[in-house]
């Protein structure tokens, strides 16, 4: 299932700037190497371009490239480094064994079918929406065989 690029392509770009600064590391954004490899520039002069322009940058190449695994990632990283509890939430409200939020074998482990919509009701009540919905692109990935999260998904 493809869906992250798609999903990528529906964010704003104030959100997709929060979630690109949001996994900044010591002054450098998830992509810069590659940003600054476009743009000709050495890897560390990167940092002279706001944040905002890299973020452009980094989303334009992600979509370009139609790199669905990084695209993957970059939500998937976000959403661990800013909103475990969200994801070990839906782990554990559907039954999914992890060590904190990283799950050992994705293919060995599916959510309870019959506890999905709960345990997304509950999470659209203690998260933005837009990070469930995020998640639920993730889920859907994860396990594409899983009915529940096909609606739920499909319902967003």
């Amino acid at each position: 299932m493809q869906a992250a690029i798609p999903y990528l392509k529906t964010l704003s770009t104030e959100r997709f700037l929060e979630i690109y600064s949001g996994l900044e590391v010591q002054g450098f954004g998830p992509l810069d190497r590659e940003v600054a490899q476009s743009l000709k520039f050495r890897p560390q002069a990167i940092q002279k371009l706001p944040m905002a322009q890299r973020a452009k940058r980094a989303r334009m190449i992600v979509e370009q490239a139609a790199n669905e695994e990084l695209a993957y990632e970059l939500m998937g990283a976000y959403l661990l480094r800013h909103k475990k509890a969200l994801v070990t939430g839906f782990l554990d409200a559907t039954g999914v064994p992890h060590q904190d939020g990283m799950i050992e074998d994705i293919q060995a482990v599916q959510p309870d079918t019959a506890k999905v919509s709960d345990a997304i009701a509950v999470l659209d009540k203690s998260f933005p929406k837009d990070d469930v919905s995020m998640y639920l692109v993730l889920c859907a990935a994860m396990w594409p065989e899983n009915a529940a999260i096909k609606a739920a998904r499909a319902a967003r």
